[in-house]
């Protein structure tokens, strides 16, 4: 991937602008042909989590992409039921043997469990020290949570991945993020396939010969959010990451910000695994 399809995080890794996500992808040849056809269609980010069940999965597709693994930005996530100060170092090694790697690009709290967030990123923190994950970071953490985090630990987190979307702009967040040095990372960034039907993405999309998918990514990375669309399907697989070879235009942005209904399509995801 080109230097302009990096975003810098608050330590000076390079995170690429678009991952694949794995979520619900099967532990078997499912996962592992979706992760091969992203890294030969020119992807070198791979979002998985403890939760997914997945990661042996993606670990061997990695190990047999031919890809070297300092290439590819990895990333996994501590599941709830693992939070704390010492689960979190034992659920980290269990990832790392499920992956087959001896590093993660990027380690997250996978939801804010109240009374455990803090000594889990207490954990992660000398995970990081020991240079075991080169970023780490939360994931659905609210401003107020991430406020209080940042009060009792060293480290700013590098990512925030949330929830983002045309109906769920989370310009408030996106505002606190920027203010703190912190990445936004979208999941259910194409709202599981329904900006497909989302009349003004289609009228954008046509403008620029492209689909409403490939404008609703578009306008989150030039936003400033990273996105990881999930999919393991060749064809949407390759069409999701041809989004740098256009720009939407101010009023086309201002057009896709007037979407927004604060509408959180995951709402009861934590609780489904």
């Amino acid at each position: 991937m080109k230097e302009s399809e990096h975003f810098l995080l608050n330590n000076q890794v390079k995170m690429p602008k678009i991952g694949l996500g794995v979520l619900f992808a099967k532990n078997n040849k499912e996962v592992e042909n979706a992760v091969i056809s992203a890294l030969e269609s020119g992807y070198r980010k791979i979002d998985t989590a403890s939760a997914y069940e997945n990661e042996e999965g993606v670990g061997r597709a990695i190990k047999n992409s031919g890809v070297p693994r300092e290439a590819i930005f990895l990333a996994t996530k501590v599941w709830n039921t693992e939070q704390g100060y010492e689960t979190t170092f034992g659920a980290f090694e269990r990832s790392l043997n499920r992956l087959q790697t001896d590093y993660v690009d990027l380690y997250l709290i996978h939801w804010p469990v109240a009374s455990k967030y803090k000594e889990t990123y207490r954990a992660m923190e000398l995970i990081y020290k020991k240079g075991l994950a080169k970023a780490i970071g939360v994931c659905n953490f609210s401003a107020n949570q991430m406020q209080d985090l940042m009060e009792h630990s060293e480290i700013v987190p590098a990512v925030n991945q949330v929830e983002v979307h045309p109906h769920h702009s989370q310009l408030d967040l996106l505002d606190f993020a920027d203010q703190h040095g912190i990445r936004l990372e979208a999941w259910r960034p194409i709202m599981m396939g329904e900006v497909l039907k989302i009349p003004e993405l289609v009228e954008i999309g046509n403008h620029h010969a492209k689909t409403p998918v490939q404008v609703a990514l578009r306008w989150l990375v030039q936003r400033g959010v990273a996105v990881i669309p999930k999919s393991v399907t060749p064809k949407r697989i390759q069409e999701n990451i041809d989004i740098f070879d256009f720009e939407l235009s101010a009023s086309e942005m201002k057009i896709i910000e007037g979407l927004n209904q604060n509408r959180n399509l995951g709402e009861n995801l934590s609780h489904i695994f």
